[in-house]
């Protein structure tokens, strides 16, 4: 169960940062996904660190606003990084 809760806060959280932060980016579910998933990855460690809140764990999923909050870093980081690529 475990795993299908990450997918489906992945998808909330990747869709919702994408609405946030309007623009070209040509994602499929499957890209969306993954992004939310990064993005909650994100949204723990820096809640870890920032609260001192946690287990300690380096890889630590956070709840939905951490994992929306974190999916827009990823999603800012990732423009960052095709831009360069194609300038």
């Amino acid at each position: 169960m475990g795993i299908i809760w990450l997918v489906v806060v992945g998808l909330i959280a990747g869709l919702i940062a994408r609405a946030i932060m309007p623009g070209p980016d040509p994602m499929g579910w499957i890209a969306t996904i993954v992004l939310g998933i990064v993005g909650s990855f994100v949204g723990g460690f820096l809640f870890s660190t920032l609260l001192g809140r946690g287990s300690g764990s380096l890889l630590e999923t956070s709840g939905i606003l951490g994992s929306i909050i974190g999916a827009v870093i990823v999603l800012a980081i990732y423009r960052m990084a095709k831009r360069r690529r194609t300038a």
